[in-house]
């Protein structure tokens, strides 16, 4: 699949994402897809396991992306991801095949203060 069209896939999935439409987020996925979630040790296989999953969590979720960038079969997206309002900073790596997603892992960074030893090369950012 050429990277215009998996660029407007992702763009696609990450909207749809953020408007809780659960059936057109995972449109991206293939059936025998995998996610991989490191820092809890959770992998979920298969697309409608994956969507179940997602479904299930009871938070409000807001996604806000801030970079997709990747060529071929792999692509990143760095967003934000607000569950009732706390932000977690992430990062997905998605592999394709076929023009679906094949695995995906996703890294999760909660926000922390800024460490007063660095202050005078720090500049804010949004």
């Amino acid at each position: 699949m050429e990277d215009r069209k998996i660029r407007i896939a992702l763009d696609r999935h990450w909207a749809a994402s953020d408007a809780d439409d659960f059936e057109a987020e995972h449109d991206i996925y293939r059936e025998d897809a995998v996610l991989d979630y490191p820092q809890s040790g959770e992998r979920i296989r298969g697309r409608r396991n994956i969507q179940s999953s997602r479904a299930a969590q009871p938070n409000r979720k807001r996604f806000t992306v801030r970079r997709i960038t990747g060529a071929g079969d792999l692509w990143v997206t760095e967003y934000v991801l607000s569950y009732d309002g706390r932000p977690s900073y992430t990062v997905s790596i998605m592999e394709f095949l076929d023009g679906k997603v094949s695995r995906e892992t996703q890294y999760f960074g909660d926000p922390f203060k800024p460490g007063p030893s660095r202050a005078k090369w720090v500049e804010r950012i949004p």
